[in-house]
Formats: structure tokens, C-alpha cells, sequence
């Protein structure tokens, strides 16, 4: 019986095991590597006329927003006036917009103070902030920071005309997703952003 066993259960066994795990390397199965989520970014396009004119309507300011945009108030308790938010329902995302009147040159100081310190909190995770000063299109003085590394925020800036107005743009995303898999959605939001900074005005 064990003789039996030896030459016939046991090699038919094997045989069934080795059927079951496949006849080669290729039909073997194998752990999938971790993959990111799949994000399908749609045509950026922008609301030249009507849009962000009625949206913004009574607001000190005005911008381009894109087509897949949607701009609403601040809803949060620390909200002031005229502050908003550029929500991507697609994406997830949302470019939140503070607004401050300058009443003169030391309140000027203090929102680029303030706004110094809001980007440099992400130091703790940043793996590098970088700064970069420049004009926009229409002629305002504006600083932009790109930040590295899995933050809540990426990517910002500020416009100024130094006598009267002060506006700056974060963008967040308000998911878990780490930022290498966000990666194509950062720089899609960023050119928008650009877009946003350089076609800012002011309204009366």
C-alpha cells in the first residue's frame, strides 16, 4: 500500500498541483504591482465673456475660469468678504481665492507676511518650496510657490497692485491620494492658476 502511494498518489498529486499553478513561467500568477488611479482630464478650455463676469458680479475683482469650473463663495468660518473657491467637481479639487483691501503700505506687509506663512507651514512635509516673483499680463506684481512633496497644497500665488489690492490662490485637493499619482491633475490645475493670474483685474 505505501509502495502504492509512493508511485502513484503522490506523482498525481504533484501533477495537479504543478496543472494548477501553470505549465510555465508566463501562466504562473503573480502579484499585480500597485497601480495609481486612473484620472481622465478633460479639454482645457476657458469663459472668456459671461461667466465669471456674472459670477464675480460686484466682486473687486475678475478672472478667466475654466469651462469644468465652478466658482462658489467661502463657506468656512474664517470666510471674509469676497472670498471664494474654484471648485473641479471632476477632479476633486479646489483652488481656494482670499481677497484683502489695502488700506495702506504696512497692511500691504502683513498679507505678504501672512501669506509667507500659510506656504511655509508645508515645510514639515515639503521635500522644497520654490519661490518665483514676476508680472503678470496685465502688469501686477505677483509671487508664485511651487511645493514638493505629499501637502495638502501644491501650488500658489499672490497679485498685487501695492496701492490698493491684494488677492492669493491656493490650490488643495481634499483626498488622501498621494501627490506622484496626482501629478497630471497638479500641472493641469497649474495652468489654469497661470491662466487665473494673468488675466486677474480689478473691478470697481
Amino acid at each position: 500500500m505505501r509502495s502504492f502511494f509512493k508511485r502513484v498518489i503522490v506523482p498525481l498529486l504533484l501533477s495537479i498541483l504543478a496543472y494548477s499553478c501553470g505549465s510555465t513561467a508566463e501562466e504562473a500568477y503573480f502579484p499585480k504591482p500597485r497601480g495609481f488611479h486612473r484620472i481622465e482630464l478633460p479639454d482645457q478650455e476657458y469663459n472668456i465673456d459671461e461667466f465669471s463676469k456674472e459670477e464675480l458680479k460686484g466682486y473687486p475683482y475678475l478672472f478667466e475660469v475654466a469651462s469644468n469650473a465652478i466658482i462658489k463663495p467661502d463657506e468656512s468660518f474664517m470666510s471674509e468678504p469676497y472670498w471664494i473657491e474654484v471648485q473641479y467637481p471632476s477632479l476633486d479639487a479646489i483652488v481656494d481665492i482670499s481677497y484683502k483691501k489695502l488700506p495702506n503700505y504696512d497692511s500691504l506687509v502683513g498679507y505678504i507676511n501672512t501669506s509667507n506663512t500659510l506656504t511655509f507651514k508645508h515645510n514639515v512635509r515639503a521635500s522644497a518650496i520654490d519661490e518665483y516673483t514676476t508680472t503678470t499680463e496685465k502688469g501686477y506684481s505677483a509671487v508664485m510657490y511651487e511645493i514638493e512633496g505629499d501637502v495638502p497644497s501644491q501650488f500658489q500665488f499672490f497679485v498685487t497692485d501695492s496701492t490698493q489690492h491684494f488677492f492669493r490662490a491656493a490650490l488643495y485637493f481634499p483626498t488622501s491620494t498621494q501627490n506622484d499619482s496626482l501629478a497630471p491633475v497638479i500641472e493641469y490645475i497649474k495652468k489654469d492658476m497661470l491662466h487665473m493670474m494673468n488675466t486677474l483685474e480689478w473691478q470697481k
